[in-house]
This record gives C-alpha cells, sequence and structure tokens, in this order.
C-alpha cells in the first residue's frame, strides 16, 4: 500500500505524508487502522527511517495520525474530516507527478490539456 518513488523530487517525508493521506481518502485506512512503525516501513520502503519518522510526526500534528501507548501508530482522521485545502494540495501533488511522467514520455502541457479536454465531450 505504501509507495515511495525514488525519482520523484518531493522530500520522502512529503511522500510519505501524502500516501497516508490519499490511502484514508481511497478507503485503505479507516480509523484506529495501526500502521508499521517508523521502522519497519523505513525497511520495507528501503528509505531512512528519520524521513519516515518526520512524515508520521507531520501527520500528527495534522491530526490524521496519532500514537497510542502500547498500540503504535493509528489512523485517526476519517475522510470526510479532511480539509478542502488538505484535498487541493493532495490534488496539486498529483498533478506534478502525472505532468512530469508525461514530459518523460515527451508530451506537454498543451498536449495533456488537448487530451483531457477531449475526455470532457465523452
Amino acid at each position: 500500500m505504501f509507495h515511495i518513488d525514488p525519482t520523484d523530487p518531493t522530500p520522502v517525508e512529503a511522500q510519505v505524508v501524502r500516501t497516508v493521506r490519499s490511502a484514508i481518502g481511497a478507503g485503505l485506512l479507516s480509523p484506529g487502522d495501526v500502521l508499521p512503525t517508523a521502522r519497519q516501513l523505513s525497511v520495507d520502503l528501503r528509505v531512512g527511517m528519520n524521513a519516515v519518522a518526520r512524515g508520521y510526526a507531520e501527520l500528527e500534528r495534522q491530526q490524521v495520525l496519532e500514537t497510542r501507548s502500547g498500540v503504535g501508530i493509528v489512523v485517526k482522521a476519517a475522510p470526510h474530516e479532511m480539509q478542502r485545502a488538505d484535498v487541493l494540495a493532495e490534488l496539486s501533488a498529483l498533478e506534478d507527478t502525472f505532468l512530469r511522467e508525461a514530459a518523460a514520455l515527451g508530451f506537454g502541457l498543451d498536449d495533456v490539456i488537448i487530451h483531457l479536454d477531449s475526455r470532457r465531450t465523452r
């Protein structure tokens, strides 16, 4: 469920935040679900533990996760509790990734706009 893109210039901790928030929004994580420890997730993703811990800490500051003694890192927020600004930030991050991947395939912004515009008329 967790994925870090090593080619993405976004810092790992921001990718952790984005991944967790996206999983909550998609219904893959629900309130009360226990996440892997920062150590375990860093091993699974092959990234630094401090970066994962900073991502988890940011999610705790945003009140999306909470640390429960004897339990671990737990999902606190429900999808409907996410602020509109947070959703727009998630969308912006997805747009950046999409445009970067399109550019890698040789498509420019105008190509993407034309394609998306044609989908609107379907």
